[in-house]
């Protein structure tokens, strides 16, 4: 997203347990378009909440869930990390 890196879902996590968390996590990003609509600033901290312990349970936050010893480039510009093309950079 605008050329910056962001992390998957752990991949490990069985189907199940992926679909619920995807749920949940769903169900908190609504919850705070209507508490913005609504104007209710304690709502939508709440909600935010949500997100970011649902983004965490499917490890696209928090701790890196692989163990190879990557780095985690999470929010990095791709053009900053080893995976951007030589060609594509300007220089």
């Amino acid at each position: 997203m605008r050329g910056r890196l962001w992390r998957a879902s752990n991949p490990a996590l069985p189907e199940t347990e992926r679909k619920r968390l995807v749920d949940s996590l769903m169900d908190a990003r609504r919850a705070v378009a209507t508490a913005r609509r609504a104007g209710d600033a304690d709502a939508e901290r709440e909600a935010r909440a949500r997100v970011h312990g649902a983004k965490i349970a499917l490890g696209e936050r928090g701790p890196v869930w692989w163990a190879d010893g990557a780095p985690d480039y999470t929010r990095h510009l791709v053009e900053n990390t080893p995976y951007a093309d030589p060609a594509m950079i300007r220089g």
